[in-house]
């Protein structure tokens, strides 16, 4: 239970210091951070010696009597696990983190924020005032200053650099499908070591069955036994470095020979194509090692490193040493290498903790999918997913439940497909190696581009790194009729359902901004709008930052009256990791005071989860009131936009603890309680997990001789209004692409997106809309 306890403050503190820039950590955070590490970052990476000799010997490649390929192996797997995880990712990406978040999202966040090419639709100027919305302007090359000018001047361009992501995000989604497959399956087939008659068949079920129990328990979340994924990679790093001295002492002590380069060398030349095919298995020596840098957000640099150079690699590597001193005196134990080098003595103990080894690992790599998702969603490259909250200390633990039994049907049908783990490495390697070679490529613009380094820096980085992974890329190409196919079939599948959505929804986009309202109409008609006003609030959900969408003229073209109070509520993705919540509201008016026309812009970054249980409502009532109170005061910040139309001033809304207006809470039950009311700042609620309660709401404005009449009327109004009722307002969109469009423009928007939409969440589920209050209005877009 204090162990537990201990997890989770130094959770909520890793919290708190995301939240505060990254800000230094003392030595005991960054210990403690380190320990939880393990267990989330470091369970794929740690596992991978359950099947790396194994697949790299199963094609052509044998051992002979010397022991020139065994240490030309190790000597392969020595550089890459160095130069690879430790020089090019410890040293050099965890320093291009985004806010202190990591992955690929976040490198091309940088991108776009420093050269404009975000491909988001309803960006604005007042976006670069957030405070997460940090570029650097260091003294721009020339070379930066080209790349910008090219990328910005070209949007097909920036297209294919949004491909690029898409393509090494579809393939850590496909890591998502194959490292539970070849961990849980590797870790089993130790079973075939005591039982040599045990039927494959037994060995694919029993993976099976841990598979759909691990899938099945995401629901809980990973915070529930998140505080025993620590010990168990410990303690797995601990017996596999263990078991490896005692081999290295007991069967081959020259094993560290192999530490030379010239190993290599000779390997390449004893064994030819055979050596550079076998490559494909060497490579999962660092499979996991991305997931330093994706999951940097939820820990710090340092405690990544400190967990990585002091403990993983030495483990490692010692393991490997081990599992390649037992080989070189056990020549005909190659498929079944790491558990025929485990003591008799021990070998079921290793065995349960390889097991649950293998589980861990696969959660982190489930999570990320998660995560990825969820990221992807937010930046419109996916269709809109239930995203649950599995956590209410810890922000960003989520679970999404289509993705997960996805992942779970795709890993049960590679699992009982190819039932090798040798076909499913292949498959493995490929997907492994192409989220690295993207990571480069993007490292090598952020060097330009953000960094404002020389051609010389980019240049270096590009070929000591890139040709490592280009090396192992062309082996692993060769291996795709062999299993190397899956990924490419799943990530195609993936980016196309990615692009769809993004292109459709841009689409759409395009529609709503050349059909809209302009305001000289609108002012043209008067305070009443031309229609009858009737009491109330209209919420008019719209994907506008300005201007009057066109479902509003539709709306009262059909039905003309419409409430006395309207906001037009536009909730947007900001090309950055998280935004504040004291930095979230963006509002401003409309129109003139006297039509009552105010515009809520509600930011999110591409990491923040959207919370379902949560009082919008109220909370965005309480903030109108505080901007009109503000507004006449003259004292919030107001930031003028010249895209804005000429009534349009938005200004960002924080409404502090001290505010006037207070919003007074009772069960409903006020009668039966001793204290039915609470009065409740205005602040930003924690996440809430639990069923809605039905509350009553009303809002008090104290007296005060400092508030001016008019605005005291104007609140007086706005509450009014509110206990009128409040109504939301949302198109019910049909986009179909113009008859004189392409063929596979139609197809694209008639089929595959019309497809994506029907079978996504609903927008009012996504935005938590009662129904009892919901008006769609149905529009059809012709694009």
């Amino acid at each position: 239970m204090n162990l537990q306890r201990t997890v989770m403050d130094v959770e909520i503190e890793s919290e708190d210091l995301r939240d505060s820039g990254r800000a230094k950590v003392s030595c005991r955070t960054a210990l403690a951070l380190a320990y939880q590490s393990f267990g989330v970052v470091y369970g794929d990476l740690s596992t991978s010696p359950l099947y790396v000799y194994t697949s790299t010997f199963s094609g052509k490649l044998n051992l002979r009597e010397h022991d020139d390929e065994i240490l030309g192996v190790l000597s392969f797997i020595f550089w890459t696990f160095t130069l690879v995880p430790l020089c090019k990712y410890i040293f050099f990406v965890l320093t291009a983190d985004d806010n202190g978040e990591g992955g690929t999202f976040a490198l091309y966040s940088l991108l776009c924020r420093h050269a404009n090419l975000s491909l988001l639709p309803n960006q604005q100027p007042v976006d670069a005032q957030l405070s997460t919305y940090k570029v650097t302007r260091p003294r721009e090359t020339g070379l930066s200053c080209a790349i910008k000018l090219f990328f910005e001047k070209h949007q097909s361009q920036r297209i294919w650099l949004l491909l690029v992501v898409l393509l090494g995000t579809c393939m850590v989604i496909g890591d998502g499908v194959l490292t539970p497959t070849i961990s849980v399956l590797s870790a089993v087939q130790g079973l075939k070591v005591k039982v040599a008659h045990l039927d494959d068949r037994y060995i694919v079920l029993v993976a099976c069955v841990i598979l759909v129990g691990l899938f099945a328990l995401q629901h809980l979340g990973t915070r529930n036994v998140g505080f025993l994924f620590a010990p168990i990679i410990i303690t797995w790093l601990l017996c596999i470095s263990s078991i490896g001295i005692y081999n290295i002492i007991r069967w081959n002590p020259k094993v560290f020979r192999a530490i030379s380069p010239y190993y290599m060398f000779n390997f390449f030349r004893k064994t030819g194509v055979d050596g550079w095919e076998s490559l494909g298995g060497i490579v999962l020596c660092i499979t996991g090692s991305e997931a330093m840098f994706a999951d940097l957000g939820h820990f710090s640099q340092l405690s990544i490193k400190i967990a990585f150079t002091g403990v993983v690699y030495p483990c490692l590597i010692l393991a490997y040493m081990g599992e390649a001193a037992f080989l070189s005196q056990h020549k005909k134990n190659l498929q079944s290498s790491f558990y025929s080098s485990i003591p008799e003595a021990v070998f079921w103990p290793v065995f349960i903790v390889a097991t649950l080894a293998a589980m861990v690992g696969s959660q982190a790599v489930i999570s990320a999918t998660f995560s990825i998702i969820n990221q992807c969603s937010a930046l419109s490259c996916f269709p809109r997913v239930k995203v649950v909250h599995t956590s209410k200390q810890i922000y960003g633990q989520i679970y999404i439940p289509e993705i997960n039994w996805i992942l779970m049907c795709l890993c049960l049908a590679v699992t009982i497909g190819f039932r090798n783990t040798n076909i499913i490495g292949h498959a493995y390697g490929l997907a492994v190696t192409t989220v690295m070679f993207v990571t480069t490529c993007l490292m090598v613009l952020v060097i330009i581009i953000v960094w404002e380094k020389s051609i010389y820096a980019a240049g270096s980085f590009l070929v000591i790194f890139g040709s490592i992974e280009l090396l192992y890329i062309s082996a692993c190409l060769i291996k795709v009729p062999e299993g190397g196919w899956v990924p490419l079939v799943l990530s195609l599948i993936f980016m196309a359902i990615m692009y769809v959505w993004h292109y459709g929804t841009s689409k759409k986009y395009e529609f709503n901004l050349q059909n809209k309202v302009s305001m000289e109409r609108i002012l043209s008609l008067g305070p009443d709008l031309g229609i009858a006003r009737v009491p109330g609030i209209g919420f008019i959900y719209t994907e506008l930052v300005t201007g009057v969408p066109a479902i509003f003229s539709h709306f009262v073209t059909n039905l003309p009256a419409f409430h006395k109070v309207l906001v037009f509520v536009c909730i947007k993705s900001v090309q950055v990791p998280h935004v504040p919540l004291d930095e979230r509201f963006l509002i401003g008016r409309v129109a003139p005071k006297e039509y009552r026309m105010f515009r809520c812009i509600v930011r999110y970054g591409y990491r923040d989860v959207h919370q379902e249980n949560y009082d919008f409502e109220n909370n965005l009532i309480l903030n109108i009131a505080e901007f009109i109170q503000k507004e006449s005061e003259q004292i919030c910040g107001t930031h003028s936009n010249g895209s804005l139309d000429c009534n349009e001033r938005m200004s960002v809304i924080s409404t502090p603890a001290e505010s006037l207006m207070k919003m007074v809470v009772s069960d409903g039950q006020e009668e039966d309680s001793p204290h039915p009311h609470s009065i409740l700042p205005v602040r930003t609620p924690p996440i809430d997990m639990g069923p809605r309660k039905k509350k009553k709401v009303r809002f008090e404005i104290p007296e005060s001789p400092a508030m001016d009449s008019a605005v005291k009327n104007e609140l007086k109004e706005l509450f009014e209004a509110k206990e009128a009722g409040v109504a939301y307002i949302i198109g019910h969109s049909y986009v179909k692409a113009k008859e004189s469009s392409f063929m596979l423009k139609k197809f694209a928007i008639d089929i595959a997106y019309s497809f994506l939409r029907t079978n996504c969440r609903d927008p009012s589920a996504m935005l938590s809309i009662p129904h009892v209050s919901l008006i769609e209005v149905g529009m059809i877009y012709y694009v």
